[in-house]
């Protein structure tokens, strides 16, 4: 499900759309991998259009999703992304 064009931290620019997979939930979002070595954290405001109490309602660990690029911090190897809209 991966890209074969992103392969590192480096690889990644803001409004890239990837399929990921849900690795790890938390109070504040979801740890989704996209084929990198790191990470990306879906923040819950980001987890969809509408109001949600917790990342445990819309999503479980094992998902497939697809997620858009938000930022990318590669100094702090950090990764934002969002499913709205895409």
């Amino acid at each position: 499900i991966f890209r074969t064009d992103v392969l590192e931290i480096s690889d990644l620019k803001p409004g890239m759309v990837l399929m990921g997979t849900v690795r790890n939930l938390t109070d504040f979002g979801a740890f989704i991998d996209i084929g990198v070595h790191q990470d990306g954290l879906c923040h819950i405001s980001e987890l969809s259009e509408s109001f949600v109490r917790s990342p445990f309602d819309v999503v479980s660990v094992g998902d497939t999703v697809k997620v858009k690029v938000l930022s990318v911090d590669a100094e702090r190897n950090r990764i934002s992304l969002t499913m709205k809209g895409v």
